[in-house]
């Protein structure tokens, strides 16, 4: 796939360019707010800029209300995805079609500030090939929810050789050199969070307050939580494999242990080997352990199953060029299918 080439806005000098991607879901509630909030940050730089929207499979009409938007002084790209092939492929693609000296990750949903961009470019230019927003709060979400996501960044982080920060998510600011690493990492099971870690790069952080959704319904309830922690627990870590052997060890121990109780008990005391109840309980907890350890490797043989497989992690149904180009009254969109 060939990206689309765009001309250099005549009202700023050839210079390093800014792209914002955006993945998103049935965000048409969220939209149009973004693209105002962005539209101020951006026109302030000195920067050439562009946003490039990625479509989930979005079924609400979210493609449509950033088409009929009103453009600014910065290019809009927007890919379509077939269908909806999650967050992180769909970050993926954006990544893979960001022509930008740096790139920033946004979520649509206006969680994660766009006024702090400038902020961003001043820590790139001072040298950071990674700049990560670390939440100091998270505020609209519940406590429960606040307290897992507490616990599970800190058990990913002692359970993973890369040193994946904490309280941070997909909200930050990446250098060419740094997308270009990420992008020739080549696994489809892919859990950025992780992945952005894994690369290394300089790396500045700033700490914020991370705002309630500004509309709308989050699309991440606690079953997909729960898988993505699962993705990127067994993606960057072979803990729970060895917590399985140690676990068949331990287990397998106290039940010989127990059998050789049973016996002597039986020798010295004449009392009968005891009944039903011990026995089942025994039985359940042993099965218990073996299918605990048979899922834990069934997740490893699962990736290696789709790795292997080789399918791309998105299909592109279409790519749409809104050029901004204040010189001109009128705006154009460029349809480009890909095979």
């Amino acid at each position: 796939m060939v990206p689309i080439a765009t001309p250099l806005r005549p009202d700023l000098r050839p210079g390093p360019m800014l792209s914002i991607v955006i993945p998103f879901y049935d965000e048409v509630e969220v939209l149009p707010e973004c693209l105002a909030r962005l539209g101020t940050v951006l026109c302030g730089l000195d920067l050439q800029t562009e946003i490039v929207f990625v479509d989930d499979g979005s079924t609400d009409g979210s493609a449509d209300r950033i088409l009929s938007a009103p453009r600014r002084s910065f290019d809009v790209r927007l890919l379509r995805l077939s269908r909806n092939f999650g967050k992180e492929a769909a970050m993926s693609a954006g990544l893979a079609h960001a022509r930008g000296d740096a790139i920033i990750v946004l979520d649509a949903d206006l969680q994660d500030p766009p006024e702090l961009i400038p902020e961003m470019i001043e820590l790139w230019r001072a040298g950071a090939d990674v700049v990560q927003m670390q939440r100091r709060s998270r505020n609209g979400e519940s406590a429960f929810k606040r307290a897992s996501a507490h616990l599970f960044y800190r058990i990913l982080q002692r359970l993973s050789p890369a040193p994946i920060p904490v309280d941070t998510g997909d909200f930050r600011l990446m250098s060419r050199r740094a997308v270009d690493a990420l992008l020739r990492l080549p696994e489809r099971n892919r859990y950025m969070k992780g992945l952005y870690a894994w690369i290394g790069m300089p790396t500045a952080v700033v700490q914020y307050d991370r705002a309630p959704r500004h509309g709308g319904r989050s699309k991440w309830d606690y079953a997909h939580l729960i898988g993505l922690a699962l993705e990127g627990i067994t993606s960057f870590s072979v803990a729970p494999l060895r917590l399985a052997t140690v676990a068949g060890a331990f287990t397998a121990t106290a039940g010989a242990l127990f059998c050789l109780w049973i016996v002597v008990k039986a020798l010295l005391l004449g009392n009968p080997v005891p009944g039903y109840p011990s026995l089942v309980a025994l039985i359940a907890f042993l099965g218990g352990m073996q299918l605990l350890g048979i899922g834990i490797v069934g997740e490893y043989v699962g990736k290696t199953y789709l790795e292997t497989k080789q399918r791309p992690l998105y299909v592109l149904r279409d790519d749409l060029l809104l050029q901004g180009l204040p010189a001109r009254a009128s705006m154009e969109a460029v349809q480009r299918q890909h095979a």
